[in-house]
């Protein structure tokens, strides 16, 4: 049975999203503010976090910050906020996804769902065929879910690998921000593409030698990147 922990400052959201939770199979953990959540998951290390942006104590986003050096469970946000700046912010602090308030069950079941299978253990790994590539000096193990450069093994989230092994799995092909988006992050709704070009720059500065001139992941004008080596 997965673990979901549910952290928002208000009740009856917090009551009604552990019910809904309870009754799909998940067994949930509550929090009213962002200290007791950080306590909680922790404590609880659950599989999922649902995390409310404003919250007394300790907003999500320095939720994030701080969670994010220790683990890299899949969070999404809730959020009243419909400023596309603060959804940015949150996913480029290394949240998963989001959904805005208010929401139906249905919606937000269906990126629980989506996240936990991308975060689950295959996804780290690849469909069938080749699962160990090498260009420059880098080599990457998508069996073992490793990539090391210069022997060094690189601090790559789960996002970051499945995004470095569609570009691999497409060498040579302009691949489009939206096909970008569609594959590695699953949305079913009008996506942020500015979300693939942050996870591409911090790839690059952990890949490139040179991120600011990039010799591998490349920027196609008005299309979106290309892999090339």
């Amino acid at each position: 049975m997965k673990t979901i922990l549910v952290a928002d400052d208000k009740a009856n959201i917090r009551n009604l999203v552990r019910d809904y939770l309870e009754a799909e199979g998940f067994r949930v953990v509550i929090a009213s503010n962002g200290r007791e959540a950080l306590y909680a998951a922790r404590q609880e290390k659950p599989d999922l976090i649902l995390l409310d942006i404003m919250m007394p104590e300790m907003s999500g986003y320095d939720f994030i910050k701080t969670y994010r050096k220790e683990r890299e469970t899949p969070i999404i946000l809730l959020t009243a906020k419909l400023d596309e700046t603060d959804k940015v912010l949150g996913l480029e602090l290394g949240a998963d996804d989001y959904v805005t308030k208010p929401f139906s069950f249905l919606e937000l079941m269906a990126r629980v769902e989506a996240v936990l299978r991308r975060s689950s253990p295959q996804a780290g790994e690849t469909q069938s065929g080749q699962t160990f590539f090498e260009f420059g000096d880098v080599k990457a193990d998508f069996k073992r879910a490793e990539v090391r450069k210069n022997g060094t093994l690189l601090d790559l989230s789960c996002r970051e690998l499945r995004l470095l092994e569609f570009f691999l799995r497409h060498r040579g092909e302009a691949l489009a921000r939206e096909k970008i988006l569609d594959v590695v992050w699953d949305y079913d709704t009008t996506p942020l593409t500015r979300t693939v070009d942050m996870h591409v720059a911090k790839l690059r500065r952990k890949l490139e030698d040179n991120p600011a001139d990039p010799r591998h992941i490349v920027t196609v004008h008005r299309i979106g990147y290309k892999f090339v080596g």
